[in-house]
């Protein structure tokens, strides 16, 4: 995957359109990013205890897993959404910016 934990991205289809927010975690296997606030869900919990902690009852809010195909990465120099192409440089690839060709990985 071209995203990584860590990025800025934006949001491009879907409920959450427009939302920027940071990567939290990446699952590359299920091809899914969780961004921070975006695909906002809400969970009842029960009170359990497990291991002589118990967890509080109530209604909890998490970020759920999105499809990577409906974010875009944002270029930290120019600011704009951009594919992202990967480059060698020194034996090791590295993650361009198409738009204005800038290194994201410093």
């Amino acid at each position: 995957m071209k995203i990584k934990k860590g990025d800025t991205v934006e949001v491009i289809s879907g409920r959450d359109k427009g939302a920027r927010g940071e990567v939290l975690r990446t699952l590359p296997l299920a091809a899914r990013v969780v961004v921070q606030g975006a695909n906002v869900r809400k969970k009842h919990q029960r009170q359990v205890q497990a291991g002589g902690r118990s967890m509080n009852p109530g209604i909890i809010q998490f970020e759920a897993p999105l499809a990577v195909s409906k974010v875009m990465l944002v270029c930290p120099k120019c600011g704009k959404l951009a594919r992202v192409g990967l480059q060698r440089a020194d034996g090791k690839a590295v993650r361009v910016c198409k738009k204005c060709a800038a290194v994201i990985d410093a």
